[in-house]
């Protein structure tokens, strides 16, 4: 059973920094691209980065520079470090198994971690 565990939301001032962790278990992680998405109250859940299989990341605009996606295979884990958050990045964040074909998640989602960036 596929099962995604985000950790490391919290309440940050605006310029702080959070570094988000998802542990990944049930399915060959090495196999898999990653992604992050986030979704703020009323919205659909948006794509910020993801990272394949072999460490290939990608990011959307907004993020750029500021955010950066990791991977540990060795820990089937996949971490986000965020930079100089803003207080538009204040969402819920969650993690899935991404699909580089469809650009697309593969549908498994865990709780998500709630990020409150105050101004």
């Amino acid at each position: 059973q596929v099962q995604l565990v985000e950790s490391g939301g919290g309440v940050v001032q605006s310029g702080g920094t959070l570094t988000l962790s998802c542990a990944a278990s049930g399915f060959d992680f090495n196999l898999y691209s990653m992604g992050w998405y986030r979704q703020l109250p009323g919205y659909n859940r948006e794509r910020i980065a993801t990272i394949t299989k072999n460490g290939n990341t990608n990011y959307v605009d907004f993020v750029k520079g500021r955010f950066t996606i990791s991977r540990d295979n060795a820990r089937s884990t996949v971490t986000l470090q965020m930079n100089r958050l803003k207080p538009e990045d204040t969402a819920v964040y969650f993690c899935t198994i991404y699909s580089d074909i469809t650009g697309t998640s593969l549908g498994h989602w865990g709780e998500g971690t709630q990020v409150t960036v105050s101004s």
